[in-house]
């Protein structure tokens, strides 16, 4: 799934999000807006990982969805 279709759907995508990245709050994801690299900043964030590992994250979940 494309970007552009991950973002004109993100109100019903932030729960497939929540239950991949659990520890993201509702108002987070939210404040995400089905942004790419909001997404990325959020979940490096609170993950502590690398930039290039929550994108790949991101993507394969894009991808699945």
């Amino acid at each position: 799934m494309n970007w552009d279709t991950v973002k004109g759907k993100w109100k019903q995508m932030q729960g497939s999000a929540k239950a991949k990245w659990g520890e993201l709050t509702d108002d987070e994801l939210q404040q995400v807006e089905g942004e790419r690299d909001k997404l990325v900043g959020k979940i490096q964030e609170k993950y502590g990982i690398a930039k290039d590992e929550a994108e790949k994250q991101v993507d394969e979940w894009a991808s699945n969805n």
